[in-house]
């Protein structure tokens, strides 16, 4: 090492150290942890460990300095009990959840499962995650799919992970914590014999207020609005009503706004925290409900699921609606030759609209989404009609190949 290159390490180390020992003065600020934070750290303080975060401790979510800690330690302690009182369990079991939707019949269908005979709701399918067999949680997810429901995976995307503290009624009474990695599935693979304790449930009967296609659903005038509007006067502060009903007129569209078939999530999500649905009030109970049964006095917008299953599947509906629109997604739900009557019946069902038929024509074959086989389909009710399949090339060609879906505009209240 030449002279000045070993002065200039020497004077880097002196003011590091410095500016390590100069901690103390900063309050709880931090400093940003660096490889050489690691190995300088014992200059300033050989027996202590720095703490490394970046900012005020308290912007931190969930971490908190020393004096916290000694002041909330018997709140954590209690907090960290499960609803029974039984210290909760320092175990964690990941799961994958499968939201495995197919279309038949015009409707929208998701796989769901009951553990056992008897059981009030039905969930979604979910297997165990074994980090020694599966190398990859899609190829866990594919594996266990297979296993389970006999259906062949083919588009398979990972949605989030659901996380939350006592989401999961294996918590109750000190079990595991559950963490479960959700994924989009789409299979045109519908065995007609779904396995033992399962079935495909069309999924507008637990989201009735997403399906637009024949008229605009009775339970928004009739149970949605008055219930929002009466939570959002409910609010105890002029400020807090006013937002309650900015985000009611956002997610569903009031005053004249449009209906964006997207917020799918959003709109679960307000009917749950205004009580709105019987998972909203399911889950202010204390102590775990009896095999997660449904509340006598909730309100009945759609069918209940197990957890937080209705979640999941909600932000699964979101993301395949927003697909739709840059992402020939809809094509893993189509045989491999098709109608455009066909293809545009599927696009509604996943929409939950009712799309124009001539419009709707024009914009899918002026899209090269499609070719013709040259063949005519005689198998279709009604008049014979054109064969189509998809073009795959049209993923080369088009930044976002995918099907333009236009929203109703609701009317002014």
């Amino acid at each position: 090492m030449t002279e000045s290159a070993s002065g200039a390490l020497t004077k880097f180390i002196e003011t590091l150290t410095r500016s390590l020992k100069a901690r103390k003065k900063l309050g709880n600020m931090v400093c940003l942890k660096s490889p050489w934070c690691d190995i300088f750290a014992e200059l300033a303080e050989p027996h202590q460990a720095p703490d490394f975060r970046v900012g005020p401790a308290s912007a931190w979510p969930g971490r908190r300095t020393r004096t916290e800690e000694s002041v909330t330690d018997e709140a954590t302690k209690a907090r960290d009990r499960s609803a029974d009182g039984a210290p909760a369990s320092a175990d964690l079991v990941v799961e994958l959840s499968a939201v495995l939707v197919s279309v038949g019949e015009d409707r929208p269908r998701v796989l769901t499962r009951r553990s056992r005979p008897g059981q009030p709701f039905g969930g979604l399918p979910a297997g165990p995650f074994d980090p020694v067999i599966d190398r990859t949680l899609e190829r866990g997810l594919r594996s266990w799919v297979r296993e389970q429901t006999r259906v062949s995976l083919g588009y398979v995307e990972q949605l989030y992970t659901f996380g939350d503290r006592g989401r999961h009624p294996r918590e109750f009474g000190g079990g595991p914590r559950v963490i479960s990695v959700g994924y989009l599935a789409l299979t045109r693979d519908e065995p007609a014999a779904p396995p033992r304790n399962a079935d495909w449930q069309d999924w507008y009967r637990y989201f009735p207020w997403e399906d637009w296609r024949a008229a605009r659903p009775v339970v928004l005038d009739s149970i949605i609005i008055p219930g929002l509007t009466a939570w959002a006067g409910s609010a105890q502060r002029t400020a807090q009503c006013t937002s309650r009903l900015d985000r009611a007129r956002l997610c569903f569209g009031f005053d004249g706004l449009g209906w964006d078939a997207e917020k799918t999530l959003e709109r679960y999500e307000l009917l749950y925290e205004a009580g709105l649905v019987a998972e909203g009030t399911r889950d202010l109970v204390d102590t775990a409900p009896a095999d997660d049964a449904p509340d006598a006095h909730a309100p009945n917008i759609g069918e209940p699921m197990l957890a937080d299953h209705r979640r999941i599947l909600a932000t699964a509906i979101g993301r395949l609606r927003g697909k739709l629109k840059y992402r020939p997604v809809i094509f893993e739900l189509m045989p491999p030759t098709f109608t455009l009557f066909q293809l545009q019946r599927t696009v509604e069902a996943i929409a939950g609209l009712k799309l124009h038929k001539q419009n709707f024509r024009r914009l899918v074959e002026r899209s090269g989404l499609v070719e013709s086989t040259e063949r005519i389909a005689t198998a279709t009710p009604g008049r014979p009609a054109k064969e189509f399949r998809f073009r795959p090339e049209v993923v080369r060609e088009r930044r976002a190949p995918g099907v333009h879906v236009p929203q109703p505009r609701t009317p002014r209240r």
